[in-house]
């Protein structure tokens, strides 16, 4: 079985998952980038029903925004429910990274990914989900499987491999959802297995439209800024100087935010932190800013996020 039929095949399943345990159609998660493209090919070519559905982050590319609108335009057209969610508070107001950082008072680390939990994590709950995940990414999504349940916790997730999944009765199916008794989001992960050429065959080969970065000499499609994107962020931030100048911004009323709390820096030498441009270049570490190996912020509220964090450079 060569790997578009296996891909197809677990949308497939998913898909008779999805319609028979919540009566809704599978959703395919899209983020602008090379793998949702693929992806969302894929889906387009198993026939089976599904919608689409992205987080909008507030802090993608331009580029990026615009490619998703115009996929989207072209979904629609064709009768594909597709939906942009943006995360709402309580009263109605919505947050973004721009008001999400002086509120957590803490920066958005590789360690520290609060951004990633309330941005883009938490838009499909109850349902069932397609994801781009992909072995070849990290080492920690090595252990990730191609179908999984995501209870509460994440601990209690249930992992089910192909060979359960695909080769076998309807009563492993149940097993799975039984297990998380419905309060879980579950997921099926169609391409994890495919390398990084794989990937990008695909995609310039099959797949119809293409985000503009990538043509801007981009390999990675995100966050601006994102710190899993490492030193590539330099050259983010040279093409998109206006997202520099906003997480000094941010950075800075973060620092007020903790004065007015009355929450200090812990370590002595972050006392050198006068201004947001002091903190962005730590947070980008930059080799002439001291203390840059290790940061520990003291008594402070980050939603489940244990309170004192380390960060190591990688």
């Amino acid at each position: 079985m060569d790997l578009e039929q296996k891909a197809t095949e677990r949308i497939k399943t998913a898909s008779e998952m999805s319609l028979g345990y919540y009566g809704q159609p599978l959703i395919c998660t899209y983020s602008g980038g090379k793998d949702s493209d693929v992806m969302l090919e894929l889906f387009k070519r198993s026939g089976i029903p599904f919608e689409v559905h992205h987080s909008h982050t507030t802090a993608d590319a331009p580029p990026t925004v615009c490619h998703i609108r115009e996929v989207f335009r072209r979904l629609g057209l064709e009768g594909v429910k597709c939906t942009i969610d943006y995360h709402v508070q309580l009263d109605g107001s919505r947050t973004t990274m721009w008001n999400l950082i002086p509120k957590k008072l803490i920066l958005p680390t590789r360690k520290v990914r609060y951004c990633c939990s309330i941005l883009k994590e938490s838009g499909t709950p109850n349902r069932m989900i397609a994801t781009g995940i992909r072995w070849d990414e990290s080492n920690a999504r090595k252990e990730r499987e191609s179908f999984e349940a995501l209870a509460p916790r994440k601990k209690d997730a249930v992992r089910v491999s192909d060979e359960k999944m695909l080769l076998t009765d309807n009563d492993d199916k149940r097993m799975l959802f039984e297990r998380c008794e419905m309060k879980a989001e579950t997921v099926v992960n169609p391409i994890i297995d495919w390398k990084d050429r794989e990937i990008w065959d695909f995609y310039w080969n099959e797949c119809p439209y293409h985000n503009p970065l990538y043509g801007m000499g981009f390999t990675r499609v995100g966050c601006i800024g994102c710190p899993m994107a490492g030193r590539g962020r330099w050259k983010e931030f040279r093409k998109f100087p206006q997202y520099k100048d906003m997480y000094i911004n941010v950075f800075g009323r973060m620092l007020q935010a903790r004065k007015e709390k009355g929450l200090g820096l812990a370590n002595e030498m972050y006392k050198e932190w006068k201004s947001g441009e002091d903190v962005f270049l730590w947070w980008m570490e930059d080799k002439n800013v001291s203390g840059q190996l290790e940061l520990e912020f003291d008594g402070m509220d980050i939603s489940g996020i244990k309170e004192r964090r380390e960060l190591v450079r990688a």
